[in-house]
């Protein structure tokens, strides 16, 4: 419901869609269901976004650039070691997905359904990290000639990272009905594995 603090209807509206779009994905969920969980009826969700097409795709358009942003965001550690930025790279992105587990399957499930929605949503990220990609390069390229690195190819690094740590969180709902974990046994099997994914994947650039 909309509450008497300062969160407007609008934005209420986005964070309660978000839910239902992560849990039910496009087609199962209805604006009829977004506006009885809001607290408001269809016709505001129809005046600030006329469709369930296009509230779904601010919502999924913010999504998938935060599915990469974090990756990027290594160039804001200053004078760090390439590695250290590097860890850093693969758990905040790991984080990122821990925080949101259902991101990867609705990307994977909207992007088949409207693959055409790619071109749109490539267009959208080159708004975001061309500058900061130049920059992963060059230090990456750096370390290679320094010979801390094998060659490796930036994007074959980011594809490892992003498809390790995505992997983790798509057959963890069949890993915990093959062996039942408790909640704690849950957090730390997770968090032995973000361990274990920053070491195979720096294990792995070594020469």
């Amino acid at each position: 419901m909309v509450d008497k603090n300062n969160q407007t209807t609008e934005q209420a509206i986005l964070e309660e869609a978000e839910r239902l779009f992560l849990e039910k994905g496009f087609a199962k969920t209805s604006t009829t269901e977004i506006a009885k969980k809001v607290g408001c009826n269809q016709a505001m969700i129809h005046y600030y976004y006329r469709t369930k097409e296009n509230l779904f795709n601010v919502i999924f358009e913010n999504k998938f650039k935060a599915f990469f942003q974090n990756i990027f965001e290594v160039n804001n550690l200053g004078n760090l070691p390439f590695e250290d930025k590097l860890k850093h790279m693969i758990e905040s992105h790991f984080d990122m997905i821990r925080e949101n587990p259902k991101l990867p399957l609705l990307i994977i499930n909207e992007l088949s359904r409207l693959p055409e929605q790619l071109k749109t949503l490539r267009e959208k990220l080159h708004s975001m990290p061309e500058q900061l990609f130049v920059q992963l390069e060059a230090e990456l390229q750096s370390e290679i000639k320094d010979g801390h690195i094998r060659q490796v190819n930036l994007m074959d690094l980011i594809i490892s990272i992003v498809s390790l740590n995505v992997a983790l969180f798509l057959l963890l709902p069949v890993a915990e009905e093959v062996f039942p974990l408790n909640y704690i046994q849950k957090q730390m099997m997770i968090e032995h594995r973000k361990v274990e994914h920053v070491n195979f994947i720096l294990n792995n650039l070594r020469p």
